[in-house]
This record gives C-alpha cells, structure tokens and sequence, in this order.
C-alpha cells in the first residue's frame, strides 16, 4: 500500500494515539513511530513490517511511502533536561510539514534557537485562547482548548510568528509557513478542545496537502493482495477466538487463498459461557470456513495453577497458544504461516515508541522466542478497532459478528484477580452470563462497547438469611469507547443495575456484594488485568 502517510513521532504522552486516530478518521493513513526512529524509517513507513515474525525474503510487503508531514506528541519532559526526549533535528528539514504538540512543539522550539522554560504559570483544563488569521485555524468557531503545560515557549526561534495566545502563554501556536513548521501549544487531539480534530484536519489538508486516500474500501483490496504476496501458495492456519478482530482477519486471509486456510479455535477452559459451541456453529454455518475445535482446558489451567501475576498468565497463555497452533498445523501436514487478529492497540499496549508497556498482549509481547512457523499474517496490526469494524463491514460480514462484545485473547482468566481455580472460574463465568442476559434484554448490548464481570479476590461480611456471610465481591464493569484505547465508563440505568446486582448475588453461589466500576481509561485500563 502506497498511501498518503502523516508520521506521529511519540515522545511518550498519554494522548499520542488519539492524534493518530484523528488524523485517520480525516482520511489520512497515520503512523506512531517512536521519538527516535531513523530517517529513512520515517521517509518509507514501517507498519506493514512490524510482526515480530515477518514474511521470507522476496515476500515482504512493499514499504509505505508517500511521507506529507509529521507531527511531534507530548511527553512528561522538560526539553532543556539533559536526559530528555529528542528527535533528530533533520526532522525540520526533510521538505515536509510538521507539526509540534504541546512538548513536541516546546522541542522544535528548543532545538531550532527558541527558549523554554516555566511559563507564567502553569495551565491544566480549558482555557481561553485567540487565534490569528491562519490555514491551521480555518473555520474554527470555539475560542477554548485543552492545556496540560508547566513549561512554556518564552520566545520563539528565528522565522517563526505567534499564531494563537492565552492569558498565561502569549506563545500558545507559532508558525514559520516557509519552512512549514508549527506548534501548537494545546491539545488538539482531545475531545476538550473544540474543533481540534478540525486543526488536525486543517494541518493534513491545508498545510500538507493531502487528498484524504485512507478508506476501507481500498484497504481490504490492498490487504487482500499483500496477503497472496506474503502466503504465496503455502498452507495457513489462523487463531480463531471468535471476537471481531480474529474473525476479520480470518476473512480476508479466506478471500486471499480460499481453502488453504484451516482455522483452530483453542478451547483453552477460560471462555465464557457457552462460548465455544456458538463460535464453531456460526463459523461453519454461516462463513463456511475450514475449522476444527482443540479442547486444550486441562493443559492451560495447568501451567496457570497457582499463577496470580497478571503478566505471567498473559505470557504463559501466550506461549501454549502458539505450542498448540503448531502442533494441530502439524497434524494438518503442516504450515507456513499463523494468522493473528493483533490490532494497533495490542501492539502500543506491549510497548511501542517512547510509550511504556502497559500490559503484553498475549499475541504481541506474550509471544515466545521461538516458534516454528516461517511467520505470521497480521492483517490487521495497523489499524484501531473501530477501523476494523468498518472493514469488515466492507467485508460483507454479518451485522452481528462484526458487533459481537470484544473478548481478550486470555479470555476470563485476566477477570480473575489471582490463583485461576475452578471455583472462581464458576463465579466470573456465571455473573458474566448474567450481566450480558439483562443488557441484552435492556436493547443496549450494541450501545455499551465492551462489559463483563470481575472476580475480585475481595472476600466480605455480608448477611443471607438472618446468618453471616463471608464471600467474594464481583465487579461489574461496562464502557464506551471506538478504538480501545480510551474509554469512558457506561452509566447504565439504575434499574438495570440493580437487576444485575440482585441476580448476581441471589444466583452465584459464594458471592455476597456487586461493586460498578466507574474509572476510564486513562487511567485505568479496560481489563482489571
């Protein structure tokens, strides 16, 4: 794919991936590289490469180019620290605009002769801002934006203009349009500034003159054809967890080379309820696919017991994951490559660019060393969920599955707060059952985005029948959100969770309370693990 390319450089800010799906969701392919990436990584893209296994020689998807511009995050440092966060300063030279954010605008700023330093005082939360005439703020009607600055721009470098101020930072966005960089001291990419997904517009279309080419259309026909590339004419086998994610990929893998794809659902005893016979019937019936079932229950509880750190049993998971793929592609006379549905999430959660890891997704950092297979197809890696929602709507897949609830890879046993045990397996599984039977029966199942139950390893004094009790707290959790990478929580009516939390504590046994978690992401993640 040859696309029109707006390259994110993360120097480590909780915002970075929204300036990417901003900028997507304007029609332009974005990329998060990290804050030190080599220029020609820059200039040719990455995306499409970054399985850990990649195709064999000759195979390997045609780089990205088409470079338009560039933007800079923010990030937690002060520039003029010795040890903090830099990008090359050929940056500012290569011939394409870009753009800095909050820290990534005070470090154009420092590095091309500005001073930085504390502002009059610091900002957080709305502020009131005014704007000059510039392309960059074409019809802009709000006169607020989102600060979250201690350090500010004091005096711009040679060539550059002030463009917007505020009470406390008379520099709050400058401008050399000669040499087509710029700042801007807020936060465009939040929702808090108003009509900030509108500069980011402004910036890929006025200022880089991008024609808007990222659309889904295009993309499964592109996937499609760097699928064959990579397969050529071997065998296939792919993960199947029956969540969207793996089902898309599954489906363009299917219409790339047919019949030599063979799909293995991994029963692993951590599914919920029913789980396993609705996902094989609806794949063979309806998809028609190549599918066989593994019940591998007993081997992964196994190598779990007595695990109660999140990251090991992510891990662990992981690496059985692959040790059955391997071993049914063998019984299948073998195969080259695995599907996986890794989506953009998965890998910036498992660590990407200057950002932390946040959690190894059993497919991404959980993945082990060593595996036997010539690689992986990962159609998917480049794009947030609500993309590859879209895109398998463009697929023809059914409403239904391309909406079903989201399910993690290492299904209920990161809804289980320590030691995986049968009993406490029963208790998630059953409240779970439950709380999706009253939201379905509510019309909300596709308005909330993701909702579960939680088993909290919490045990408290409660009364049942004139007698004490001592049992476990389940946590109920349900949010908003498109892409997975920020959520809101769902305030769900009274009614309904009243309903749940009687049903809960009246029919799973060993339960005696129901707490509603009520954080977002950030700060807290989707998964309590």
């Amino acid at each position: 794919m040859n696309n029109e390319r707006i390259v994110v450089l993360d120097f480590g800010g909780q915002y970075n991936q929204l300036i990417a799906r901003c900028v997507r969701e304007a029609g332009v392919f974005a990329e998060i590289l990290p804050y030190d990436a080599p220029i020609q990584r820059i200039l040719e893209g990455s995306v499409l490469n970054e399985s850990p296994l990649t195709a064999s020689q000759g195979d390997t998807p045609k780089a990205q180019s088409s470079l338009k511009g560039i933007i800079l995050t923010g990030g937690p440092d002060s520039v003029y620290l010795e040890d903090s966060l830099r990008c090359s300063p050929e940056i500012f030279s290569l011939g394409v605009p870009v753009l800095g954010i909050c820290y990534g605008m005070q470090l154009m700023a420092y590095l091309l002769g500005g001073h930085v330093g504390k502002g009059l005082a610091s900002e957080f939360g709305h502020t009131e801002i005014t704007f000059e005439d510039h392309p960059l703020f074409a019809g802009l009607s709000s006169q607020h934006v989102w600060m979250n600055h201690n350090d500010s721009v004091l005096a711009a470098p040679p060539g550059f203009v002030t463009i917007a101020s505020t009470a406390h930072c008379p520099i709050a966005a400058f401008a050399n349009d000669a040499k087509k960089l710029y700042g801007l001291q807020f936060h465009a990419e939040v929702k808090h500034t108003p009509n900030g997904a509108l500069m980011l517009r402004n910036f890929c279309y006025n200022i880089c003159g991008c024609r808007g080419d990222w659309q889904m259309a295009d993309l499964s026909t592109a996937l499609i054809e760097q699928i064959r590339r990579q397969a050529g004419q071997s065998s296939v086998v792919c993960a199947l967890s029956g969540g969207v994610d793996s089902s898309v990929a599954a489906v363009l893998v299917h219409k790339a080379i047919g019949n030599r794809l063979t799909c293995i659902f991994v029963d692993h005893g951590l599914l919920r309820k029913n789980e396993a016979e609705e996902v094989i019937t609806f794949y063979k019936e309806t998809l028609g696919m190549n599918i066989i079932m593994v019940d591998a229950a007993k081997r992964f509880l196994d190598k779990l017991a007595g695990v109660s750190d999140p990251e090991r049993k992510r891990k662990i998971i992981g690496e059985e994951f692959i040790r059955v793929f391997e071993e049914e592609a063998l019984k299948l006379g073998g195969a080259d490559y695995l599907v996986q549905g890794t989506i953009y999430p998965d890998v910036i959660e498992s660590g990407s660019g200057a950002a932390a890891v946040i959690k190894s997704h059993h497919n991404v950092g959980g993945l082990p060393e060593d595996i036997s297979f010539k690689g992986l197809i990962e159609p998917l890696r480049s794009l947030f969920k609500d993309e590859v929602r879209r895109l398998g709507e463009t697929l023809g897949i059914p409403h239904r599955l391309v909406w079903r609830q989201p399910f993690p890879g290492p299904g209920l046993a990161i809804r289980i707060m320590g030691d995986i045990t049968p009993d406490r397996l029963r208790i998630v599984r059953d409240s779970d059952w439950i709380f999706r039977e009253e939201v379905a029966k509510a019309g909300l199942d596709e308005a909330i985005w993701q909702y579960f139950t939680v088993f909290t390893g919490i045990q408290t004094v409660g009364v049942m029948g004139d007698g004490r009790t001592y049992e476990y707290v389940v946590a109920v959790r349900a949010v908003t959100s498109t892409d997975a990478m920020t959520v809101e929580f769902a305030e769900l009516p009274w009614p309904l969770l009243r309903r749940i939390s009687q049903r809960i504590i009246n029919e799973v046994e060993g339960c005696n309370r129901v707490v509603y978690d009520i954080s977002s992401k950030p700060p807290a993640t989707i998964e309590w693990e």
